[in-house]
């Protein structure tokens, strides 16, 4: 009998299997995986369309990742909460719709009043959750489809007008610096990426974050008052859906009520690849931005393929599913 099929035994422990190893490997230096994964992407890109390796090729990309990492910011820390917003990408295109209409009164007016469209969308989703308890799948989705209804109804009488993001937000959400090569969209993200970052590493909110996803029971018998962090927490999120659409709507110049609906899935797609949990508790910005880094590259390599926009939706979709049961087997196999 060989005494390979035999397991050893060191200090009372058996010693774990491959499979074990490669899972805890997995788990333990996910961000290593997801840069492999991005260069491995962008070399493939190359490969298909040789004119992608340069700055402009790259910027593209940069460019595309923008509006799906502010968004997927908001999903990361509702995530973490056991929550998700459907109607983020409503949210983005309400606030870009009007900073648009906004435009003719001044740069600072838009982009107040764009704001303050995710303020009280968030605020409104955070209350609906937090205080009256509605399902955050349910209250998003009702939210969105509220929105998308009030906007349909206000572009013909409110909201009349002006459709054409002013000069400075398109400079923001499209323009660069350093002779093109430094989006300015992506040093936005980039502040933005760092607040959160620290947000959730280093401050007692982005603790009870954590804890009220892990335990929510356990969160509440420490004093963490759950509503006030839900609240608060969707807000947040209505904010950085608000920022994501003015920068989509700087970016294509002009806007409708479509802008940003292909960003949804994405936003989702970009937090799970990055190793966030739908269930709570598990997740760090800095992955989310790798997987939004991801999806850019995916992006550029599926329209040089020649793939439209139906087939990315459906592998985003995929992608959305595939890692969500990978990560279940994975905890699973811990």
């Amino acid at each position: 009998m060989s005494t390979d099929l035999i397991p050893v035994v060191e200090d009372g422990d058996e010693v774990v299997s491959s499979r074990q190893k490669a899972a805890r490997y997995l788990t333990t230096h996910p961000h290593l995986v997801l840069i492999g994964v991005l260069i491995v992407l962008i070399i493939l890109t190359g490969l298909v369309e040789p004119n992608y390796i340069s700055v402009n090729g790259l910027r593209n990309s940069a460019l595309f990742a923008v509006p799906i990492g502010v968004l997927a910011a908001g999903q990361t820390i509702l995530m973490l909460t056991g929550g998700i917003d459907l109607s983020a990408a409503m949210i983005a295109t309400g606030a870009a719709y009007v900073a648009a209409n906004q435009s003719p009164r001044g740069a600072l007016i838009a982009i107040v009043a764009g704001l303050l469209v995710g303020l009280l969308a968030g605020a409104a989703n955070g209350i609906g959750v937090g205080i009256f308890q509605v399902n955050p799948l349910i209250m998003t989705l009702a939210m969105s489809g509220i929105l998308l209804g009030l906007f349909t109804s206000w572009a013909q009488t409110i909201f009349s007008g002006s459709t054409r993001m002013g000069d400075f937000i398109r400079t923001l959400g499209g323009g660069s610096f350093f002779g093109r090569a430094v989006p300015w969209a992506l040093v936005i993200w980039a502040v933005l990426s760092v607040i959160v970052v620290y947000m959730l590493r280093r401050s007692g909110f982005g603790r009870n974050l954590y804890a009220l996803g892990d335990n929510p029971a356990a969160s509440r018998l420490s004093g963490t008052r759950a509503w006030q962090v839900l609240l608060a927490v969707y807000t947040i999120a209505g904010v950085f859906a608000a920022i994501a659409g003015l920068l989509l709507g700087g970016r294509v110049g002009a806007v409708d009520l479509q802008l940003a609906g292909v960003f949804l899935l994405p936003s989702v797609a970009a937090a799970v690849i990055g190793g966030t949990s739908i269930f709570g508790g598990v997740g760090t910005y800095t992955g989310t931005i790798l997987g939004a880094l991801i999806l850019g590259v995916l992006q550029s390599l599926l329209t040089f393929l020649g793939a439209g926009q139906a087939v990315q939706q459906m592998l985003y979709g995929s992608i959305v599913i595939g890692l969500s049961w990978l990560y279940t087997r994975i905890s699973a196999a811990q």
